[in-house]
């Protein structure tokens, strides 16, 4: 805690005066253009990973960066991202897995989840990633059933993100883009699904706008 402390004098003798302009026209409202979900694992920061400032992105974070589809629970996810899309009007979603998540692993084993029912229960909005690498990547183990599983629970939350009323307007609209995103802590490394391919590639590799459909991998390669 004291370090927190520490960090907040820090801040406001180092940091903040610099942004002074920046942080008072915030306090005036914000406008941010692209909502990013991910997890809530501590070695995932959104802003420093994309070099971004305050008032650029609009975060969302849970365990497993699940977003439960339309009608499947009542909660922060679906307000949150409700309001990103309906009010602030964001541009682009950013739905961000990544390398050795805890969520995901405790996915394909639940019985390591048996002392924590909450954490069972919510990683249910995920069976349907589970199934999928229960029946499809049964010849990979260890990192490489973990990566493929993170890369799955992506374009899964993704199918459930288009499932939300305020979402699916916008996609009829035209106006706004969904992006699948993994981040691979020991490298710095970010990939994006790639339509065409069928695959998570670099993501300076990345087509922009992409295209509106969504599709599952079609091979069990994974990064």
């Amino acid at each position: 805690m004291q370090k927190l402390i520490q960090g907040i004098h820090q801040f406001r003798e180092e940091d903040f005066s610099p942004l002074q302009g920046l942080f008072e026209h915030l306090s005036k409202g914000q406008n941010p253009e692209t909502l990013f979900i991910t997890c809530s694992d501590s070695r995932i920061d959104p802003n420093l990973l994309t070099r971004s400032r305050p008032g650029d992105l609009f975060i969302l974070r849970n365990a497993g960066n699940i977003v439960p589809p339309h009608g499947a629970a009542v909660g922060g996810e679906a307000a949150t991202i409700e309001f990103a899309v309906a009010a602030l009007g964001v541009k682009d979603i950013i739905l961000c897995g990544h390398s050795h998540c805890g969520a995901m692993m405790g996915l394909l084993q639940p019985e390591q989840l048996a002392s924590l029912p909450a954490v069972s229960a919510w990683l249910a909005h995920a069976d349907k990633t589970r199934q999928i690498v229960k029946d499809t990547y049964g010849h990979l183990d260890g990192d490489r059933l973990v990566t493929a599983t993170v890369e799955e629970n992506v374009l899964v939350q993704l199918e459930n993100l288009r499932t939300l009323p305020a979402v699916a307007a916008r996609l009829v609209r035209g106006d706004l883009h969904l992006h699948g995103w993994v981040y691979k802590i020991e490298t710095g490394e970010v990939f994006a699904y790639d339509l065409p391919s069928g695959q998570f590639v670099p993501v300076a590799q990345y087509q922009y706008p992409p295209s509106e459909k969504t599709v599952r991998l079609r091979t069990s390669d994974a990064i």
